[in-house]
């Protein structure tokens, strides 16, 4: 080319997939690798009931289902999903409301890229990485965030968020996850207020994820953001790939609050829109599913029975990680993820892992003889050692070295098996340089 036609990039990677090469590399010399990165359901095992697959049989029969929807989505999944949130007796929301996407990573590329290029979005630390590379690759610098503390449950710093909202004129909005990914932290209802509070005060909106807020459990309780918004601007961005779950259906969509109450607020949500409409629609068959899937008698059971194991295998990991030297480790309350964090200080560039196999040792060491992240180089030695692929935690932007794990394993001893290993090798991955 005449030029680097390329766009400048941000130094960042997605870990999630990226280990994916990595692990699919050691699989060609014969290693079994115990996936724990991806949060697919389906790919872990989950089984997709008949009664569902019926509905969706039935759907397909209909002409409809292959036309275009309405740009917004179909207007009576959106009058269903309104209705859902007007029950509630918080914010009262119409069809018009509702925006349907490809997915809600599509929801959080067009939110973030229609803001403009000098004013930021405020997130956690850690971070979810679509919406953290989302956000970074709009502006094309790093990130505001404010600290989730493993040391309180991953409870939000409020201080730190009101204070650099108020020192920082740029930030014109907050992130939430609620559950959180990646730590699996459940927002109680006072941490929520005090959130919109903030908002309030110092004239921001309120960017929700809440695509995983029908899975919570160990007694935890929150609110959706239409119960506490008030008039603040916001949105909430839901989809059905975790809860129904149907990841590659590509379904997600953002309800909009309150974008009669401030002008700016609504020429925002327009643009976004706008961008919509350069595509036509987001896919119509699954939209036409969600309001059948969720009126289905057998939906409250399925979903019921899924969250019931969720909170088994949170239970089998957190008891046997709180125990562990070296590392602090949570409960996980909600969605199916779990955040272990190393102790400061214990990890280091000598510490290492036996590897058997000659080529797989080599291979591995050639990555970590990089300058790459020290709980980075833990999780490589790990995959090399034992097949268990986790994610570093400092890959969703955090200083904090730790990683992630998914409790999405069908088979609960194959789990506690996986989690007694990776115990074990923590201990003697930290003690190895000793």
């Amino acid at each position: 080319m005449r030029f680097d036609i390329a766009k400048s990039g941000t130094g960042m990677t997605y870990e999630i997939r990226n280990i994916v090469g990595v692990a699919s590399k050691l699989q060609q010399f014969g290693i079994d690798i115990t996936w724990k990165n991806i949060g697919d359901p389906v790919e872990k095992g989950e089984k997709i009931p008949d009664w569902m697959k019926d509905v969706l049989t039935e759907i397909i029969q209909e002409d409809r289902s292959y036309a275009y929807s309405p740009t917004k989505g179909m207007d009576e999944t959106r009058e269903f999903l309104a209705e859902q949130v007007n029950q509630r007796g918080g914010a009262q929301i119409t069809k018009d409301d509702i925006i349907f996407f490809n997915g809600l990573g599509d929801a959080i590329a067009r939110a973030y890229s229609s803001i403009r290029v000098d004013a930021r979005i405020i997130m956690p630390e850690p971070t979810y990485s679509t919406h953290l590379l989302a956000e970074v690759h709009h502006a094309s610098f790093p990130p505001n965030t404010y600290r989730m503390n493993p040391y309180r449950d991953w409870h939000p710093d409020l201080v730190e968020l009101e204070r650099k909202v108020k020192s920082h004129n740029t930030i014109v909005g907050i992130l939430v996850i609620n559950p959180d990914n990646p730590t699996g932290h459940v927002y109680p209802e006072k941490t929520l207020k005090e959130i919109v509070r903030i908002a309030k005060e110092y004239d921001l909106f309120l960017v929700f994820d809440e695509i995983y807020t029908n899975i919570i459990y160990n007694g935890k309780k929150t609110l959706p953001l239409s119960d506490i918004i008030e008039d603040v601007p916001g949105m909430s961005m839901k989809g059905i790939s975790k809860e129904f779950p149907w990841p590659g259906a590509r379904c997600g969509w953002i309800e909009v609050y309150n974008a009669d109450k401030d002008a700016s607020f609504a020429r925002y949500v327009d643009a976004i829109l706008t961008q919509k409409m350069s595509e036509v629609c987001s896919t119509t068959l699954p939209q036409i599913a969600i309001p059948k899937l969720m009126n289905h008698p057998e939906y409250p059971k399925y979903l019921g029975d899924r969250i019931r194991h969720y909170e088994k295998l949170s239970n089998i990991a957190y008891n046997i990680f709180k125990d562990v030297p070296y590392i602090v480790v949570n409960r996980t309350n909600g969605a199916f993820y779990m955040t272990v964090v190393f102790n400061e200080a214990v990890l280091n560039y000598r510490q290492n892992l036996p590897i058997e196999m000659p080529a797989v040792r080599d291979f591995v060491e050639k990555i970590v003889d990089q300058k790459i992240e020290r709980d980075m180089r833990f999780v490589y030695y790990l995959l090399g050692s034992t097949g268990i692929c986790v994610v570093p935690l400092t890959s969703f932007f955090t200083q904090v070295p730790g990683f992630r794990i998914t409790l999405l394993e069908k088979d609960e001893k194959k789990f506690e098996q996986t989690i007694k290993t990776l115990a074990e090798k923590i201990v003697e991955y930290v003690e190895s340089s000793k």
